[in-house]
């Protein structure tokens, strides 16, 4: 049999066939389809039956589409989620209309497979349970970090250790703009530029340079680390675009790297869980400061695997259609085998914390009037609002002076705080900056 027997809309059909509509036929569909056609033996092989693809829904079927057969295209997406191929692929993107037809695939016994991250940290868990009532399988492997294998090796390979962290770069376009920001000293604005002109960043580059395409990941990393529902709504967020070119050397000055990190963790008694995304400092000597340009690095902290960090391409139509192509082999193989993949796992119902209540420790730096006792004044606010200090530097400039302070750990809204009530003191010009501090 040849490839184009294997997978086609017509040609060797047959009953054994494991059928795959494919709803989005973009830069990751338009892979997905070639790899299918083109490595059609080896999945067949894998699989145990061959992969017949039964349509690929676009909004322009006139639109040449490489790699993908003309005769397949359609412009009816609800029609083809419906249509009870045996795996349901969606390519779409967004909450809506995307819901729609995967509860419309999961309705007619399809299984799905999405590298929808917006959908799954909006309405997971409802999609979840609507797969588990329908015995069909629901893999979204591809919504976090691209052709990294991430969720899979959080939900079955950790699923008999306690994992207290989950913490990673899961946004290529911010990463290589701090990257370049790091190497160069160049300023925000102009690699942002530089991003969009290289197709890095899109034209609105909000969603990745204000942390939202982060936030949707870090809520489904919480949800598979530590088995309870984590929604958009429940992480916190806050993006790059305020993190200058001298906080960028001043990090590197103290031998520090600032990175916007994706962070989940587990209070220790394991009774709160708080999820947020921020600019981050990370020493050079850990494993994530070494994460350039886009790619991607998520860092898991485990109580017996200990450390484990998963690093690689996190976007781009190939690293993406691979993860992609691997959850349709599994889900395929389920439907030869009769087998289902494990439920999503949320037993915990653990309570999700603000930010507010998150335990890190901070760099916060102030230029203040450079006189006796500044110093004094500011350490007493700190001590009143039960933020240690650990450490202090001062360089003084004329008659005014940058002094930056380093806390130990201290709970969120303490430190906001103290920067409040600091910034209150009459020998307190500005207070120039204040950044998180991990894995110190």
């Amino acid at each position: 049999m040849s490839d184009s027997d294997n997978v086609s809309g017509s040609a060797g059909a047959d009953s054994n066939d494991v059928t795959v509509a494919l709803v989005g036929g973009g830069t990751v569909g338009s892979q997905v389809a070639r790899l299918l056609l083109e490595s059609a033996d080896d999945l067949a092989a894998r699989v145990g039956r061959p992969l017949r693809l039964t349509g690929v829904a676009v909004r322009d079927t006139a639109k040449p589409r490489p790699g993908i057969p003309a005769d397949l295209l359609t412009d009816d997406a609800a029609a083809l989620a419906a249509s009870g191929a045996d795996v349901v692929v969606e390519l779409i993107g967004g909450v809506s209309p995307a819901d729609e037809y995967v509860r419309a695939a999961i309705a007619a016994g399809s299984s799905v497979v999405s590298a929808n991250k917006a959908l799954m940290a909006e309405q997971g868990g409802d999609l979840h349970e609507a797969a588990e009532e329908a015995g069909v399988d629901l893999f979204y492997e591809a919504a976090v970090a691209g052709a990294i294998p991430l969720l899979r090796p959080l939900g079955d390979s950790l699923a008999g250790d306690r994992i207290s962290r989950v913490m990673g770069i899961v946004n290529g376009t911010t990463n290589y703009i701090l990257t370049r920001m790091d190497e160069e000293g160049a300023d925000y604005a102009d690699v942002l530029a530089d991003a969009q002109a290289l197709g890095y960043a899109e034209a609105d580059p909000t969603a990745d340079v204000a942390g939202l395409d982060a936030a949707a990941k870090a809520a489904i990393l919480a949800s598979l680390a530590f088995h309870t529902r984590v929604t958009l709504d429940d992480v916190s967020c806050e993006g790059i675009e305020n993190v200058t070119a001298a906080d960028v050397a001043a990090a590197r000055d103290m031998g520090f790297v600032i990175k916007l990190l994706a962070i989940a963790d587990v209070t220790p008694d394991g009774a709160g869980v708080c999820v947020r995304v921020h600019p981050t400092m990370l020493p050079r000597t850990h494993p994530l400061a070494a994460v350039r340009g886009a790619f991607n690095a998520v860092f898991v902290e485990a109580d017996a695997a200990g450390q484990v960090m998963f690093y690689g391409q996190g976007a781009g139509g190939e690293p993406t259609a691979s993860a992609v192509l691997g959850d349709l082999v599994t889900a395929a193989r389920h439907r030869v085998s009769g087998s289902l993949g494990a439920a999503a796992s949320t037993y915990n119902d653990v309570a999700i914390l603000p930010a507010t209540q998150a335990r890190t420790s901070y760099y916060v730096n102030f230029s203040v009037t450079d006189k006796p006792g500044v110093l004094a004044e500011i350490a007493q606010v700190f001590a009143d609002n039960g933020v240690s200090i650990s450490g202090v530097r001062q360089e003084g400039l004329t008659d005014q002076a940058s002094l930056t302070i380093r806390t130990h750990e201290a709970v969120d809204e303490a430190l906001r705080a103290t920067v409040a009530a600091v910034g209150e003191l009459d020998s307190v010009r500005e207070v120039a900056g204040v950044m998180r501090v991990v894995g110190d």
